[in-house]
């Protein structure tokens, strides 16, 4: 069983390693009176007992081999996934379409995640939209926020009464937010970021690093704070190409996102996949041209 539990009112919170640094996450469990839900299932899922394998439901805020590291000890409990995401949990061929990374890259993260984050495919999981709601008995309810960016399918999860909110991979961290797989957007996260504030919640609960934040003004300092590293990578990548037009491979080579310190296996790929995003909004501004295959300020 995990050290710690934090609890608000329906919603208890059992932290991950590091305060849910990735690989870890915070396990959130919401109990009504009828009816015991999970929200992701982080690595620390895997240490948790009867708190963790009483439950009713599963509900997926988006998909991610870190948000699924628990699911083997809850084969048979209904587990429900936006639709945009859905078919990344239903088998490895939509998790691969999601990541979208080379396809050598691909061998090796599906090693990779069945041997770390425990991966089986969920082809039961089922689909929910945007709005939906479940109502877990004695006035606890649970609604569905569409909130994408991080995925295409990406949901904030809102408890009431209370107003807690799970926002997931909106974890607020000095990294920023990640958008760099196949259905991840750029724009989407803007938007997101926009909007979230807006939310009629009380209560923040990130999946990692955070974890539970109970006052307005902090979180709306951190949300700009994380918020404010997408321009940062944009005049990163502007002022590089102000001083030296490169090419996307260049750019990837110089590491905007990631240090060029440390690696992964998809890495590059996800370097890649930010960095076009980033080229993307600055042709469209008028900032940015492709010439002969190199990139150049306007």
């Amino acid at each position: 069983m995990s050290a710690s539990v934090i609890r608000h009112g329906a919603v208890s919170v059992y932290p991950g390693e590091k305060s849910g640094k990735y690989p870890d996450g915070n396990q959130v469990m919401v109990r009504g009176a009828d009816t015991l839900v999970a929200f992701d299932t982080p690595l620390v899922a895997n240490r948790l007992g009867r708190e963790l394998l009483d439950a009713d439901l599963v509900v997926l805020g988006h998909v991610h081999e870190d948000h699924m590291a628990g699911l083997h000890r809850l084969r048979h409990v209904p587990l429900h996934v936006h639709e945009a995401d859905v078919d990344a949990a239903r088998s490895w061929e939509g998790l691969a379409r999601h990541y979208g990374y080379a396809p050598n890259v691909l061998g090796g993260m599906k090693k990779k995640i069945e041997a770390e984050f425990h991966y089986a495919p969920r082809p039961d999981a089922r689909a929910y939209k945007d709005g939906a709601a479940w109502d877990l008995g004695g006035g606890v309810t649970v609604r569905a926020i569409h909130m994408p960016g991080h995925t295409s399918g990406h949901c904030v999860l809102l408890v009431e009464p209370g107003g807690i909110a799970f926002i997931g991979d909106i974890d607020l961290s000095s990294f920023g937010p990640y958008y760099g797989d196949a259905t991840s957007s750029l724009a989407a996260f803007r938007r997101t970021l926009a909007t979230v504030q807006d939310i009629p919640a009380k209560v923040w609960i990130t999946s990692h690093h955070k974890g539970v934040i109970t006052e307005r003004e902090t979180f709306l300092s951190l949300l700009k704070a994380f918020a404010s590293r997408l321009d940062a990578r944009e005049e990163a990548i502007a002022s590089h190409l102000r001083q030296r037009p490169s090419t996307l491979a260049e750019l990837v080579a110089h590491r905007f996102v990631y240090p060029r310190s440390l690696d992964d296996l998809y890495y590059a790929d996800a370097e890649r996949r930010t960095i076009e995003q980033h080229l993307e909004a600055l042709a469209q501004g008028g900032r940015a041209v492709e010439d002969a295959g190199r990139w150049r300020l306007v």
